[in-house]
């Protein structure tokens, strides 16, 4: 979707996180980086640089799912790092912020000016996506955004965008829902 087709008389936005407000790679390289220091630490091995590579590598060509797997067959790892390597994911801290992507930025300037509200909606495990949010440099429209978690208001049975509507006093005819990268 280009952001030239977003209708602007919305009174609320709703955004997916990942591949939407920023590059979800940046967080998962940041996660391999940590995760690869952590084996390197605890096995007291210098691999860190290689599998650093490697998991990049392996994101690139086979998916997010296949990296885990893929590292402790090439590193002969134990299997009970999973663990670990999920922990890093859920609260990790990462070394570098994660930047919105620029065309989000002008976005988010243009809405504040419309007088539009902003907020988010993610899907996945909250804890996961909750480090997400802390690392990534809001530019300040985070005083004004409020961030809701589909899984966790499904699990408590309540409608997302009813609720939503409800929080923000508009109708849900009132929101519009960006769930792909706008372009």
């Amino acid at each position: 979707m280009k952001i030239q087709e977003l209708p602007d008389t919305k009174k609320l936005y709703l955004f997916e996180l990942d591949d939407v407000l920023y590059p979800k790679q940046d967080f998962l390289l940041q996660v391999y980086y940590l995760f690869a220091q952590f084996i390197e630490f605890t096995e007291a091995r210098p691999v860190a640089a290689e599998m650093v590579a490697f998991m990049k590598d392996t994101l690139l060509a086979e998916g997010e799912d296949a990296v885990y797997e893929a590292t402790v067959k090439k590193f002969a790892l134990k299997a009970d790092y999973r663990e670990n390597f999920e922990r890093l994911q859920a609260n990790g801290h990462l070394p570098l912020k994660l930047f919105l992507f620029e065309n989000v930025q002008t976005l988010f300037k243009k809405l504040n000016e419309q007088g539009a509200q902003i907020a988010v909606l993610t899907a996945g495990n909250p804890a996961l996506q909750l480090n997400k949010l802390r690392h990534i440099d809001w530019m300040g429209y985070d005083k004004k955004l409020k961030v809701y978690f589909t899984d966790e208001l499904r699990f408590r049975n309540i409608d997302p965008f009813t609720y939503i509507a409800s929080e923000h006093t508009v109708s849900a005819d009132d929101i519009y829902y960006i769930q792909s990268k706008l372009i």
